[in-house]
């Protein structure tokens, strides 16, 4: 489970560097291709005073995003870790910065 809390971490990072300076959670959807060779993104976030708003990241951030779902999503099938369900194609990640934590919901496409 090391390579999936890394995969986790560097997610985190990433997401965390790309967001607003202001911003105390970052809110992200994203539906990945079957392939992994596309992604589309929401990007949104909670700022110190609770107000939500969304941000662009630079490209290379959604490009790095983009091969760490990809990764992350690798493990989960070879690691039988999808409930007997095929590979997920969104998830919405939510990172809380000023507690270091991070959380993943997938959702699958039955």
């Amino acid at each position: 489970m090391k390579e999936l809390d890394d995969l986790h971490n560097k997610i985190g990072q990433l997401l965390s560097d790309a967001g607003p300076a202001n911003a105390k959670k970052i809110i992200t959807r994203a539906k990945l291709a079957l392939d992994g060779e596309s992604c589309e993104y929401e990007y949104d976030y909670i700022d110190q005073d609770d107000h939500e708003d969304w941000f662009v990241p630079d490209k290379l951030a959604s490009y790095d995003l983009r091969l760490l779902l990809v990764r992350m999503r690798d493990f989960h099938l070879q690691n039988n870790m999808t409930n007997g369900k095929p590979a997920w194609t969104n998830c919405e990640i939510i990172i809380d910065i000023p507690e270091g934590k991070i959380n993943i919901n997938f959702s699958y496409n039955d």
